[in-house]
């Protein structure tokens, strides 16, 4: 995978019962809930741009594309660091990296990379993101 030109930052999560899926471990799906929980935190305590103050913008993010490559389960109790950065950000949207870690292993459950695009809140049309934006995010 291309490794980050950018900061990487890192959440600790854990797994809940509600995640477990019929074979005993976490579900595919929700790889894609910690990822976007770790970002939403993340925007706000280390880039000094959260969330919430894109959508005061009339801005919002929403996911074009992910790729997961899954490569050792997660189970009930475990935590995990999910660590992400971004990878790529231009006026048409964002790729940000990340890995989820088992905490105990230290050993990577899964990695991939998230592809966003802008849109604008009123429209529902995708927008360019600002240099300000850009500049704030490459860190």
């Amino acid at each position: 995978m291309e490794k980050n030109q950018f900061s990487i930052f890192e959440t600790e999560l854990n797994v809940r019962p509600d995640d477990i899926d019929m074979f005993n471990h976490v579900h595919n799906s929700k790889y894609l809930d910690y990822v976007l929980a770790a970002r939403y935190e993340q925007m706000d305590k280390f880039y000094g741009m959260s969330w919430q103050s894109f959508t005061e913008q009339g801005f919002g993010w929403v996911v074009a594309k992910v790729i997961i490559n899954f490569k050792r389960p997660l189970k009930l109790g475990d935590q995990m660091l999910v660590r992400t950065g971004i990878l790529e950000m231009n006026e048409k949207g964002s790729n940000v990296q990340f890995e989820i870690i088992n905490k105990a292993t230290g050993k990577v459950a899964s990695d991939g990379i998230f592809e966003y695009v802008m849109i604008d809140l009123k429209t529902q049309r995708s927008c360019k993101v600002t240099e300000e934006m850009i500049k704030a995010y490459s860190i």
